[in-house]
């Protein structure tokens, strides 16, 4: 299919384009079930995480980047196919993405449905956020969890949204390649130890370091909110605590060091110490 056949729209008045600039806040993406994703990367990050992709924005003026035209000439997946193409003028890109430089190209995707089975397998490693608020520690949280092959990123309530753009933004693409899955930590953290997991969080009073934990068991790990880490009920199910030691004089790592620092521990356990 040529480009120059895809429907153009150039007014902001336009009630689609209304629809997806109104994605933009959170209240807009929970009652529609969408979201929106800028860039050619994080599309193709979606292509490649069978993401449900409904529609394809892009800058009438600058046509279809080259890499995604390759994936829409050479990809005969039913999901490519059944895709919606459209061109816009600059000003729809700019209201959309809420940016005085729009990327080249947006898309409409339905958020995620997860299948929970993998948190609950023998030999599980799943991250819990309970109360991070920051997209940029959040986002580089789920991308540290897909580098080393965790099952899965749980966020508990007063985390920051994960389909805010700046969150989405910040996962560089991790966020198609492991379930991410929104849940009340009360109710879920009792039914993982229930079913064997153990729930490990940090604490400067740990008695044990991070690397004398044995992470090769189905683990749970906690992380908290940037300043007042976990909430009181949520580290009184914590079975273990950890501690990751410092010799120099910093007071303290941010919890997306932290948390980076515990999976690639887990990690060296795992795949490079049998």
């Amino acid at each position: 299919m040529n480009e120059n056949f895809d429907p153009l729209l150039s007014s902001v008045q336009n009630d689609k384009v209304k629809h997806w600039a109104s994605l933009l806040d959170k209240k807009n993406r929970d009652r529609s079930g969408q979201f929106l994703i800028e860039g050619v990367h994080l599309l193709l990050e979606a292509i490649k995480g069978n993401a449900d992709v409904k529609t394809i924005v892009y800058d009438a003026e600058r046509g279809i980047p080259a890499e995604l035209m390759l994936e829409r000439e050479s990809n005969d997946t039913e999901a490519m196919l059944g895709l919606e193409w459209v061109q816009a003028s600059r000003s729809v890109m700019a209201k959309c993405t809420g940016t005085d430089t729009p990327p080249p190209v947006f898309a409409i995707l339905s958020k995620f449905t997860v299948d929970t089975a993998a948190i609950y397998r023998k030999g599980c490693l799943v991250v819990v956020l309970d109360g991070v608020r920051d997209p940029g520690n959040a986002g580089t949280i789920i991308r540290s969890a897909d580098a080393v092959g965790a099952d899965a990123v749980i966020l508990g309530k007063g985390c920051v949204d994960i389909y805010n753009p700046k969150t989405v933004r910040s996962t560089m693409g991790s966020l198609f390649h492991l379930p991410i899955i929104e849940a009340d930590l009360k109710e879920l953290l009792p039914q993982a130890r229930a079913k064997g997991a153990k729930l490990v969080g940090t604490s400067l009073q740990a008695k044990h370091t991070c690397y004398s934990y044995d992470w090769k068991q189905s683990t749970w790990l906690l992380m908290g909110n940037e300043s007042e880490g976990l909430l009181p009920e949520i580290r009184d199910l914590v079975d273990e605590s950890v501690i990751i030691p410092m010799v120099g004089q910093a007071e303290s790592l941010n919890v997306a060091m932290a948390a980076t620092v515990l999976l690639y521990e887990g990690l060296r356990q795992r795949e490079f110490n049998k």
